[in-house]
């Protein structure tokens, strides 16, 4: 006759296993991603790599007295401004191009936390260049001309100019790839549509209008001189447009909207 040994259960904690992921938590998988995918880890590595191509070029050129701080940041911050939108692109729309959703809306059923957790880490990453192109700048100035007069003039209201220029420019992008929820196209239309507006609104009789609805061009004078209260407020005006109503449309897109495999 055998006998029956019966094995001591095994005490399993399971505290917080039904708790949601915090927002830190989000934010963090969501910058992982940026840096898991080919596309983004290349796009940040020629982002800092034509960054220092440019400010190296820029204190070849020229004078020395060309070379302050306010000359060089404007060539330095463009890599920057032009790729990190594409950045906020493949963020947004990577659970619809990797075929994530379902997984990723399954763990977080609440999708707006999703989209918060992608705008955030979209700005943290504009943050961090900002903080990359900053130091070429002014490493590259420092060994360039320490002692011209006027070298540092008005570096802090440009620096806080500059970092609203690309965090706002990264949401942009993350705006049209809420909207468009593919990536090519809406890399696309992030060229194409500027381009095209800035064609028709300089026509003479949009002349008037043009500054108010030019947000590529309100946002570039940004990183040359301290703006006047009224650029100031053509930004703002441009932005509600290109940034702020696609943001909103993205979203409901993005919260309402059907995910498949």
């Amino acid at each position: 006759m055998s006998t029956t040994t019966l094995a001591a259960p095994i005490l399993v904690n399971t505290a917080g296993v039904h708790a949601r992921p915090g927002l830190g938590r989000l934010v963090a998988v969501e910058l992982r991603k940026m840096l898991d995918t080919r596309a983004g880890f290349w796009l940040q590595i020629a982002m800092v790599a034509l960054t220092v191509v440019a400010v190296v070029v820029r204190l070849l050129v020229g004078d020395a007295a060309d070379h302050t701080f306010q000359s060089v940041i404007n060539v330095g911050l463009q890599p920057s401004a032009v790729l990190l939108p594409v950045l906020g692109i493949l963020l947004v729309t990577s659970e619809w191009s990797q075929r994530t959703g379902l997984i990723t809306f399954a763990l977080v059923p609440m999708r707006s936390r999703v989209l918060g957790a992608k705008i955030l880490a979209s700005l943290v990453l504009a943050v961090a260049m900002l903080a990359i192109c900053v130091a070429v700048v002014a490493a590259g100035v420092l060994v360039s001309s320490p002692g011209v007069e006027g070298t540092w003039s008005d570096a802090a209201p440009l620096i806080g100019q500059s970092a609203f220029n690309l965090t706002v420019a990264t949401l942009v992008g993350v705006a049209l790839g809420a909207i468009l929820l593919a990536p090519a196209p809406a890399i696309v239309l992030l060229f194409a549509l500027p381009t095209g507006w800035m064609a028709i609104v300089s026509l003479p009789v949009f002349s008037g209008v043009a500054p108010w609805v030019d947000y590529a061009h309100a946002l570039g004078q940004m990183t040359e001189y301290v703006v006047s209260p009224t650029q100031w407020a053509h930004v703002g005006t441009s932005l509600v447009i290109w940034m702020v109503i696609p943001l909103l449309i993205g979203a409901r897109r993005i919260t309402r909207g059907d995910v498949t495999a």
